[in-house]
């Protein structure tokens, strides 16, 4: 696949690093990423994503902007308060680069469709807020052996994923949170959510994505990256497969 004249100057940028170069740029217009949620962490990463030119994004939310989603949710400003996020997403990146085709699906995620909203994409990237939602977006992506990009936020707190757990010797996403879907957690609105905390995030998980489908760099499945912004910190963890994961094992 060739790139046309537009294309090569608008991502100059990437393929003059040789990590990347045309070809790689080639495969992201080729590529389809899935987007779990529009939210703190998707926002981002659906900016991202479109300015890199991925071919076709998928983004999945059945929620509306709300006022309070502003603080950390910057595909939004206060004219889409009572619309959809997909809607709002899909004007964004119509925005940000029309070369970039955009299926936007409003509508709740969850184990009974979740193999047929992410069907067809090269990557998924998760970026819910709740652990039953993480979970069938997991087990679907694993059924699929379509690489799983999983992000989290909390307070001051974030971690982020990548799994490819049909592959000996990689964990799973079960592997690491175990399968009790109903634990109690804490909400944005409950715990709160320093707002910088999600772009910081939701590009990391960009960024993986395109690692993902590019292939730069050291393999990150089956490491764990946790960012502390109160202690200024960044740490890597491996991961171990479970041997006794129902899932995976």
């Amino acid at each position: 696949m060739s790139l046309t004249d537009t294309e090569l100057e608008r991502y100059a940028r990437h393929i003059v690093l040789k990590e990347v170069g045309g070809a790689g740029q080639a495969r992201l217009r080729r590529a389809a990423v899935a987007v779990i949620g529009a939210g703190g962490i998707g926002s981002p990463a659906i900016q991202y994503l479109a300015a890199a030119g991925i071919g076709r994004l998928i983004v999945i939310d059945d929620d509306v902007v709300e006022l309070s989603n502003l603080q950390r949710q910057t595909l939004f400003g206060a004219d889409d308060i009572g619309t959809s996020k997909v809607g709002g997403a899909a004007r964004a990146v119509a925005r940000l680069n029309p070369g970039v085709a955009i299926d936007a699906r409003r509508t709740r995620i969850d184990a009974g469709n979740a193999g047929e909203l992410i069907a067809g994409a090269d990557v998924v990237l998760d970026g819910t807020d709740n652990f039953a939602t993480r979970l069938a977006v997991a087990d679907a992506a694993f059924a699929a052996r379509i690489p799983l990009v999983s992000a989290a936020v909390g307070q001051f707190e974030g971690q982020l994923g990548l799994f490819r757990g049909w592959e000996a010797g990689k964990p799973c996403y079960r592997c690491f949170v175990g399968t009790d879907p109903d634990r109690a957690e804490a909400s944005c609105a409950e715990a709160g959510v320093l707002g910088a905390m999600t772009g910081v995030m939701g590009s990391l998980a960009a960024l993986e994505a395109m690692r993902a489908i590019i292939g730069f760099g050291d393999d990150s499945a089956g490491k764990l990256l946790l960012v502390d912004a109160l202690a200024f910190r960044f740490r890597t963890i491996t991961l171990p497969k479970d041997p006794g994961c129902p899932h995976c094992g």
